[in-house]
C-alpha cells in the first residue's frame, strides 16, 4: 500500500511534489456503518428542506435584521453540510479509499469556511440579543440593516480570507511521504503532518484559525450574556426578566449545540477514531437541523409569517376557482 501510494505522487515542477490522490484509513471496520448512513440521509433531506424553508419564509415576509442573521445562518448551515455529507456517503456507501488532491483542499477550504461562518453568525446573533435586552430604547438605531449587512459581509470575507490563505499555503507544500489520511475527510490535522518540510508558518495561521474558532466566539459570546445576566438583574419584575430570557433560549441552545463537539475534538487529544468520527460530523449535521425549528416552530414571528403566507396561498387558490368558474359559466352561456 505505501508503494502505492507513492507512486501517486506526481512532479508537478522542480519545487512542488503533489500527489495525484490521497487515502483515507480512518474509515474501515467502522461497526454500525449502516446505521450511521441512514441517519446522515435523514438528517440531511431534513436540513434541506428545514433552512430552505426557512429561508423562503424569511425573504417573503421578514425583513429585519435580525432575520438577516438567521437567514445567513441557515445558508451556512446548508453550504456546511452540503459541503460535508455528500462526501461522507460517496465514502461509505461507495467504499472510495481516496480522494483526488485538488478535491481534497476544496472540500477542507468549504467545510472549515462555512463552519467558521455559522460559529460567528452565532456571536452576530448574541451582540442583537444584547442590543435589545441591555439597550432597548436604541435597538432600531443601533442594529440596522446596513449595519447587520456589514457585520455579516465583513464575516464571510475575513474567514474566507483565512481559509483561503491556510489552504494556499498547504498547497504549497510538497507530499513526498504517504500519503494515507488518518481519518475519512480531509481534515486540516491529517493532510498538514503528510506534508514534507517545514510547515510551521501553517501550523501558525492554523492556531490562528483555532483561536478564531472554535475558542473565540463562545468567549464573546459568554461575555454578551454576562453583560445581559447584570442588566437583567436590575430590572424589578420577575416577569420581564423571565420574558428578556425567553428570547435568548433558541440561541444558547443552538451555542451550546454547536461549540460543544467542537472544543470537545479539538482540547482532547486522546479521543478514540469513533468518538472523533460523531466529533467531526455533527458541528456539521445537528446545528443545521435544529436550527429551522428552533428559529420557526418556536419563534412566534416565524409561525404569524407561515400563517399569513398560508392564508394568502388559500386565498389566491379560492380566487383562482372563482375566476375558472366565472369563466366557465360564461362560456356555457355563450355555447
Amino acid at each position: 500500500m505505501q508503494t502505492q501510494y507513492k507512486n501517486a505522487a506526481t512532479i508537478s515542477n522542480v519545487t512542488f511534489v503533489r500527489p495525484a490522490k490521497f487515502y483515507f484509513s480512518g474509515f474501515s471496520n467502522i461497526p454500525h456503518v449502516t446505521y450511521f448512513l441512514i441517519f446522515l440521509c435523514f438528517v440531511y433531506i431534513m436540513i434541506v428542506v428545514g433552512n430552505v424553508f426557512l429561508m423562503s419564509v424569511i425573504y417573503l415576509t421578514l425583513h429585519t435584521p435580525k432575520y438577516m442573521i438567521v437567514f445567513n445562518l441557515a445558508l451556512a448551515d446548508l453550504c456546511g453540510s452540503t459541503a460535508l455529507i455528500p462526501k461522507v456517503f460517496e465514502t461509505f456507501l461507495l467504499d472510495r479509499s481516496d480522494i483526488v488532491y485538488e478535491a481534497c483542499l476544496s472540500y477542507m477550504f468549504f467545510v472549515y469556511f462555512f463552519t467558521d461562518v455559522q460559529a460567528w453568525t452565532l456571536v452576530i446573533m448574541s451582540y442583537d440579543r444584547f442590543i435589545a435586552i441591555c439597550f432597548p430604547l436604541r435597538y432600531h438605531s443601533i442594529v440596522t440593516k446596513p449595519a447587520i449587512a456589514a457585520m455579516l459581509l465583513s464575516v464571510w470575507v475575513v474567514l474566507m480570507s483565512i481559509s483561503a490563505c491556510i489552504v494556499g499555503l498547504l498547497d504549497h507544500h510538497s507530499f513526498c511521504g504517504s500519503l494515507a489520511i488518518q481519518s475519512f475527510i480531509c481534515d486540516m490535522g491529517s493532510v498538514r503532518h503528510l506534508a514534507c518540510g517545514d510547515t510551521s508558518l501553517i501550523s501558525n495561521i492554523a492556531f490562528v484559525s483555532f483561536v478564531l474558532n472554535p475558542c473565540l466566539p463562545p468567549i464573546l459570546i459568554a461575555l454578551t450574556y454576562v453583560c445581559i445576566a447584570i442588566a437583567l438583574s436590575r430590572v424589578a419584575s420577575r416577569k420581564e426578566r423571565l420574558k428578556a430570557l425567553k428570547t435568548c433560549t433558541s440561541h444558547l441552545i443552538l451555542v451550546a449545540i454547536c461549540f460543544s463537539p467542537l472544543l470537545y475534538e479539538n482540547l482532547i487529544s486522546d479521543v478514540d477514531r469513533d468518538g472523533r468520527i460523531i466529533c467531526e460530523v455533527l458541528p456539521d449535521i445537528i446545528p443545521p437541523l435544529l436550527n429551522p425549528i428552533l428559529y420557526s416552530l418556536k419563534t412566534e414571528e416565524v409561525l404569524n409569517s407561515i400563517k399569513r403566507l398560508c392564508n394568502n396561498m388559500l386565498s389566491n387558490i379560492t380566487l383562482s376557482k372563482k375566476v375558472f368558474t366565472a369563466m366557465l359559466t360564461k362560456w356555457k352561456v355563450l355555447k
